[in-house]
């Protein structure tokens, strides 16, 4: 039974797969901008135009770049049996339910989405196998 544990935020993902007697990890990184977004500017005449910032811009560019990310962990873990979700923030909980509406039969395995602190790939390790109660034989 192929078990896979993924701690998820968005900048990165590390994934824990636990198989038989093999422990695999990998590291999957996201490729977001990350937008350091100000207010608008005003005119330099006394009662001129101020420039408006476009959040939605910034919001459905960030929208797009989740959803290939997602994309991407979607196609690393589709071949397994249970899947568990870790993550500090609610990049855990989008990534969730991207899986159930978009990829049905990968939603379908997901046990369990929980809250976990920002972690190392040893702690990340750690966790996954404790969750799923894997010990090596």
């Amino acid at each position: 039974m192929k078990k896979v544990g993924i701690w998820i935020d968005k900048e990165k993902a590390h994934i824990v797969t636990l198989e038989s007697e093999k422990e695999h990890f990998k590291t999957i990184e996201s490729e977001m901008e990350f937008y350091n977004v100000r207010g608008g500017s005003r005119s330099k005449t006394r009662w001129g135009p101020q420039q408006v910032v476009q959040d939605s811009r910034y919001l459905e560019r960030e929208k797009h770049q989740l959803r290939e990310y997602f994309a991407k962990l979607a196609d690393t873990v589709k071949k397994a049996d249970v899947i568990s979700i870790f993550g500090p923030a609610e990049v855990k909980d989008k990534f969730a339910k991207e899986m159930h509406e978009r990829y049905a039969e990968i939603g379908a395995k997901i046990q369990a989405v929980k809250t976990a602190d920002s972690m190392t790939e040893n702690q990340v390790k750690a966790m996954v196998k404790e969750h799923f109660g894997w010990e090596r034989p």
